[in-house]
């Protein structure tokens, strides 16, 4: 029986960005599916047309749906981008997940750097606390700060124009109360003695994630464990979807492959 690989975009990016990735590990023999966050419609277009059908959704939610389809079957490896990082390393650590590869994923509960960069990225959504239970779509110059830096400027509004959708908000107002909520939806169990194995990647360039905050993540846990940390120096956000994917993809799936050799 081939081995599920679930696929878990961030926000504002469609689901069929991944679809590469799902070629890719089709053609190496793995049963891969992208099924898109609460609310997404079928299409890019779908979903713009229809912006109020992805909002209200927070983190909790997220990891909830995902979870489900993951219990379809045999547990899946999850791999994830950015919000979609974070909910991969839920999967992973209540079981769900067999391993996990989280790529530039949202800070989990305990990272306390907070650089410039992400913090303007996020204003979009906390500039109004209506944009809660609301949802937010970037415009292209937004787009090219949070996701195209690292590309040209002709690629990003491609990149815009073909899988950029709008996004719930409640995700990025779930980061931002953490330190406060003790039972905080970004909290992860840090013991990784009893999971599979956890690759985290950071991009060197990412403003939405900045690296620092993918590698602080990756130290959170067990020093010496289950979990191993990448770093790709010349890359942004949108290293899962612009032209230089394969670089990453490839890597990953290598990895993927020693998990279930």
């Amino acid at each position: 029986m081939a081995t599920r690989v679930l696929f878990v975009h961030g926000l504002w990016i469609h689901a069929r960005a991944w679809d590469p990735w799902l070629d890719l590990f089709r053609s190496a023999g793995f049963e891969a599916e992208a099924p898109g966050w609460p609310g997404d419609g079928e299409t890019v277009t779908q979903t713009r047309q229809q912006p109020q059908h992805v909002a209200g959704y927070g983190v909790r939610e997220l990891a909830d749906h995902f979870t489900r389809i993951a219990r379809l079957g045999e547990p899946p490896i999850v791999i994830g981008h950015s919000f979609g990082g974070l909910i991969a390393q839920k999967l992973l650590a209540s079981g769900a997940a067999q391993a996990a590869v989280a790529i530039d994923p949202a800070p989990i509960k305990g990272v306390k750097a907070l650089p410039f960069a992400q913090i303007w990225s996020a204003l979009p959504v906390l500039r109004r606390k209506a944009n809660r239970d609301g949802a937010v779509m970037l415009s292209r110059r937004q787009f090219r700060y949070r996701f195209g830096n690292a590309i040209s400027r002709e690629e990003s509004d491609q990149l815009y124009d073909r899988w950029a959708i709008p996004g719930p908000g409640r995700p990025i107002f779930d980061l931002t109360a953490a330190k406060q909520d003790p039972a905080s939806p970004i909290a992860v169990d840090l013991d990784d003695r009893n999971r599979g194995p956890l690759l985290i990647i950071g991009g060197g360039r990412d403003h939405t994630i900045p690296e620092v905050v993918a590698r602080q993540a990756a130290e959170l846990y067990r020093p010496g464990g289950n979990t191993e940390y990448r770093k790709w120096d010349d890359r942004g956000h949108s290293l899962v979807f612009d032209s230089g994917w394969r670089e990453v993809a490839q890597p990953v799936l290598d990895w993927v492959r020693t998990q279930t050799a």
